[in-house]
């Protein structure tokens, strides 16, 4: 496999028992379902089409669009005709749409509804945009079901195979723009060998068998799922693409996968949910949920709890979390968590309850896996992002910054060799930004983002993310951020969890109805100041959250406060949030 290109995954899929449901999506409430040959001859007549088109190698292809089987159509039949696939979020600005479609020099565009067309149309004007194509049906456009019709009328199998036997594993795949928390948007140069040499280091993640079925909706235009979705085709697992983020639990339910991967957030929000789901419960049911939830909240690993906890343990798992897994489909073998850090203590809960977590670690420019939980229970180390995959190096630097070589490793920032240089040293290696340890001597823990760390006006060092995700763990914040660069102290500006609190004040008798009420109870301000505390416990006396904010809305990708990876941009919740941050930080508390 280490001389794979990325098509060669495809055509091996014939390698494993042919299956009715190699890929699946759903198209009118129904799942339309595409057998492995059926998977292989539409790339192929895709490919043809593209050929027909006049598409060489080395130009962009853009797509514009949700996951969905047609996605990988695309990026099969680009992969197999060396022409590039250039994906970009649907939720991208104009501003930074028509900065990548000038950059990248993008020719063809792949959008899958009306909207979307109309944007990049819009967008398009004054660039060399050829033609949009769509997925869904537009009326007076072109669609990707009119290509697979030409490629199959116009065959040209003999021309398709000079063109991939000239592909080298080192050829350029695919250009990732990534949106960074700050400037314009930088294309990631990744080749055949980086992700193929990525799937060789995490084919040991789980004992993958040929009959699974993965579900996905984490977007295919970041570099995790796109990755996984290479993973899954070299196991022949099948996958099936959930309609939207609102119907995860139901796809669930219908597809009864074995595996799936998320971001911390979605997990945090099935956890809420469930949670939620055991407070309306009564009596005996209710006692026992919280007696099984508290249990898991105390999993330790390798039975450090002892025998009586392990009883304990397997009868809350027969009682209690046996539903958790029914609810997951029934057929989960492990969970893959990646993006940013997850919370140790759903970690736990989750592991207690069976169902296994793998947080791992990685970035765009290292296509992506750096670190990773694995399977197997001695390779797995709650708090950590797992040992370091076998065919990458990781050292520290002086202050504590991860570099990374290896296969892996991109080929540089499209255009920007400048920034390149930056980024990768004389020696080969990546400069992450990101600070870490070892513990254990090889489990690697990531403690924070080197540009994100700031001093205090009394010259201490802040690690936010650490501290932020401490205050996370209290049922009653939803989000948080913390501020204080140059200041006398930190302090955090928090999204409180809404639909919680309002539950709570049911409870406890408080009459609010709206956001504003909420956030101006004297009481329900107190409460969370008391989770502040609970996290400040841990925290060294200049870390220690002095003051807080009550902010009025999550946010969001779409408010511009997330990057679609849903990292926090600091600089514009600070700009959003000024009068609070004066508020926070009045004279008197300065210097």
């Amino acid at each position: 496999m280490e001389n794979y290109r990325l098509f060669d995954l495809l055509h091996h899929l014939k390698d494993y028992p042919l299956r009715e449901d190699a890929l699946a999506g759903k198209e009118n409430g129904i799942w339309r379902k595409y057998s492995t040959q059926e998977y292989i001859d539409t790339v192929n007549y895709l490919s043809y089409a593209f050929l027909d088109l006049g598409v060489n190698a080395g130009d962009k292809i853009g797509i514009l669009s949700g996951n969905r089987p047609e996605w990988n159509f695309v990026d099969y039949a680009c992969l197999q005709t060396g022409t590039i696939n250039t994906p970009l979020y649907p939720t991208l600005s104009d501003h930074d749409l028509k900065y990548v479609m000038a950059e990248a020099e993008i020719q063809y565009f792949f959008v899958a509804t009306e909207e979307q067309y109309h944007k990049v149309k819009a967008c398009s004007e004054g660039h060399e945009v050829k033609e949009i194509f769509s997925f869904n049906p537009i009326k007076g456009v072109r669609s990707l079901r009119d290509l697979v019709a030409i490629g199959k009328n116009k065959p040209q199998g003999e021309k398709l195979e000079e063109i991939k036997a000239k592909i080298k594993p080192d050829d350029l795949a695919t250009l990732i723009y990534t949106s960074g928390t700050t400037g314009h948007p930088k294309g990631v140069m990744l080749s055949h060998r980086n992700f193929i040499s990525n799937v060789i280091g995490t084919r040991h993640l789980c004992p993958f068998e040929c009959h699974w079925k993965a579900l996905s909706f984490l977007p295919l235009n970041h570099v995790y799922e796109r990755m996984l979705s290479y993973l899954y085709i070299s196991h022949g697992v099948a996958v099936y693409y959930a309609e939207s983020l609102e119907t995860i639990a139901a796809n669930l339910k219908e597809v009864k996968p074995q595996l799936f991967v998320t971001v911390p957030r979605l997990l945090e929000k099935v956890y809420e949910k469930i949670v939620s789901a055991g407070a309306q419960l009564n009596g005996v049911k209710k006692a026992l949920f919280f007696w099984a939830l508290n249990l898991g909240l105390r999993f330790e690993q390798h039975g450090a709890n002892g025998w009586w906890y392990e009883a304990q343990l397997k009868l809350a798992n027969k009682l209690i979390f046996s539903k958790w897994r029914d609810a997951l489909g029934g057929n989960i073998v492990a969970i893959v968590s990646g993006g940013s850090a997850l919370q140790p203590r759903l970690a736990r809960v989750f592991i207690s309850a069976r169902i296994k977590i793998l947080e791992g670690y990685g970035l765009t420019e290292t296509s992506p896996v750096i670190a990773v939980n694995n399977f197997d229970d001695a390779n797995i180390k709650i708090g950590t992002v797992g040992p370091v995959i076998d065919n990458v190096q990781v050292k520290l630097a002086e202050d504590g910054e991860i570099y990374v070589k290896g296969p892996s490793v991109m080929l540089g920032y499209y255009k920007h060799p400048e920034l390149t240089a930056e980024a990768i040293d004389k020696e080969g290696w990546f400069h992450t930004g990101d600070i870490g340890i070892f513990e254990e001597g090889r489990f690697l823990k990531i403690t924070d983002r080197k540009k994100e760390m700031f001093k205090t006006s009394g010259g201490k060092y802040i690690t936010p993310q650490s501290i932020e995700n401490k205050l996370k763990e209290s049922r009653f914040i939803e989000q948080a951020m913390v501020i204080g660069e140059n200041e006398k102290f930190p302090a955090a500006f928090i999204v409180p969890a809404f639909a919680f609190i309002k539950q709570w004040c049911e409870r406890k008798k408080i009459e609010v109805t709206t956001v504003e009420e909420i956030n101006c109870n004297e009481r329900i301000r107190a409460r969370i100041m008391e989770e502040v505390e609970v996290a400040n416990k841990d925290l060294a006396p200049y870390e220690k959250i002095k003051k807080i904010e009550l902010l009025p809305a999550e946010w969001t990708v779409n408010g511009g406060e997330l990057t679609p990876k849903l990292s926090l941009r600091r600089k514009v919740i600070l700009s959003e949030n000024k009068v609070l941050y004066d508020k926070i930080y009045e004279p008197k508390d300065r210097y």
